[in-house]
């Protein structure tokens, strides 16, 4: 498993219409194969700043599965206009211990 991180930074005026988008766009990122699930969490220090957390079968199920997908165009019409700066993706595998 992969856990996908970004933190989006949304612009402050467009934070409620952020999270009615957001839940809107849900319907498409787990539409894909290798997609396990996601949360979005909103920080208590910056009221627009959340974190996305997605959990992937594979790190390709996100960058060439979702990326490269009509579900991800659809995903990007809904929510990248709200994010300044564009948020860094970073993809992580669990250590065993």
């Amino acid at each position: 498993m992969i856990l996908e991180k970004a933190v989006l930074n949304v612009k402050p005026e467009l934070q409620k219409t952020f999270e009615d988008a957001f839940r809107q766009a849900s319907v498409y990122i787990s539409s894909v194969k290798g997609y396990v699930n996601h949360e979005l969490h909103i920080c208590l220090e910056q009221e627009n700043q959340y974190l996305l957390l997605v959990t992937w079968q594979t790190v390709e199920d996100h960058t060439i599965g979702f990326r490269q997908s009509e579900a991800y165009n659809e995903w990007k019409r809904l929510l990248h206009h709200y994010y300044e700066p564009f948020p860094i993706v970073e993809h992580y595998k669990k250590i065993e211990l």
